[in-house]
């Protein structure tokens, strides 16, 4: 991880090594991440039977692996989306200093990669967890829809990897679009009502998502690379809240087009409380809503406190509430769908 590390002797109030201006080192920040990722992943691992419980529904088989490996395959694609579109905002920025910080975009496509390998063989197996590779049908991927948008997510974070290991890393936003209009077009099946515009809608909340969350992310990494450059770094942080802005707007109005697409109106309020899926929404609305919250406190400290990058403390919480959401999300995607009352 790019971040700065610690001088001699320098340590906190509760006896933690510490750098120059407070912060932990690289070692104990890179196992706070550790451990939060591991928090992420219970919540598509025990997700499934509480929101299920009494609900008389019931889950595929497999949920529980399928919403993690959704979830770890929406992570794979915020990471090198929101470092590309970080680093378009910092060319913006004049006199702002060259250094970016390491791409962490082969390791995400990595991870996309084998998440994207393993729900493919969920589809190979007729939406089965497969239990043997004997039992992993190849060739049937290219006979159905769902097989041939596995095998494009598959290729596409494949694609990305090599491109984000080649001279020209930025060729790598192709593949990934691919892949979000892949997961755009395998929510929304053909015998649905008005495919096109549900799958228009969860592009779009896809791709606004992957910017926030993974330019967020980026945006701390780059401001510990930078360390002294406090001006280009409230330039950049204050860039980014800008754009954010628009993001969450997008975010929230194609979530509740497509919630009521899903639930009519009339219905919301019950299968919100009676469903898995409603239930797992309403988590999900509160933690963006808890996001939302972050992002105004973060965004008012960069306008008025002293020392504007202190704003960097809700930002750090944002991010992970925002690894939460995401988290939330891929198990929303494994859940039944829900019934439409009409």
């Amino acid at each position: 991880m790019d971040l700065i590390r610690p001088t001699d002797g320098a340590s906190g109030e509760d006896g933690t090594a510490r750098t120059p201006d407070g912060r932990r080192p690289a070692t104990a920040r890179a196992v706070a991440a550790l451990l939060l990722v591991a928090l992420a992943a219970l919540i598509p691992l025990l997700g499934p039977s509480v929101t299920l419980d009494g609900t008389g529904e019931a889950a595929a088989p497999g949920v529980d692996g399928i919403g993690l490996l959704r979830a770890l395959l929406f992570g794979a694609l915020c990471v090198p989306v929101g470092e590309l579109f970080v680093r378009r905002l910092a060319d913006r920025l004049p006199g702002v200093r060259p250094e970016r910080a390491r791409s962490w975009g082969p390791y995400a496509a990595g991870v996309g990669f084998v998440a994207a390998l393993g729900l493919a063989s969920v589809v190979a197996t007729g939406n089965l967890v497969p239990h043997s590779l004997a039992a992993i049908d190849v060739g049937g991927l290219y006979a159905s829809r769902d097989g041939k948008l596995a095998l494009l997510e598959v290729n596409g974070f494949a694609a990305a990897g090599l491109c984000a290991l080649s001279a020209r890393p930025a060729t790598q936003i192709w593949p990934l679009a691919a892949v979000a209009v892949a997961e755009a077009l395998r929510a929304h099946p053909a015998p649905e009502l008005d495919p096109l515009t549900g799958s228009a809608l969860t592009f779009v909340h896809l791709t606004c998502a992957a910017l926030w969350v993974g330019g967020l992310l980026y945006v701390l990494r780059t401001l510990s690379l930078w360390g002294a450059a406090r001006d280009a770094g409230v330039a950049l942080l204050g860039l980014y809240a800008r754009v954010a802005a628009v993001l969450l707007a997008l975010i929230t109005a194609t979530g509740i087009w497509s919630t009521l697409r899903r639930m009519p109106p009339d219905t919301v309020l019950d299968q919100l409380a009676s469903t898995a899926y409603g239930r797992t929404l309403l988590a999900k609305v509160i933690l963006v809503a808890a996001v939302a919250v972050l992002a105004l406190w973060a965004r008012l400290r960069l306008r008025r406190a002293a020392d504007p990058l202190t704003a960097c403390s809700p930002a750090r919480a944002e991010v992970v509430a925002l690894g939460l959401v995401v988290a939330v999300s891929g198990l929303l995607t494994a859940l039944p769908v829900p019934i439409r009352w009409t």
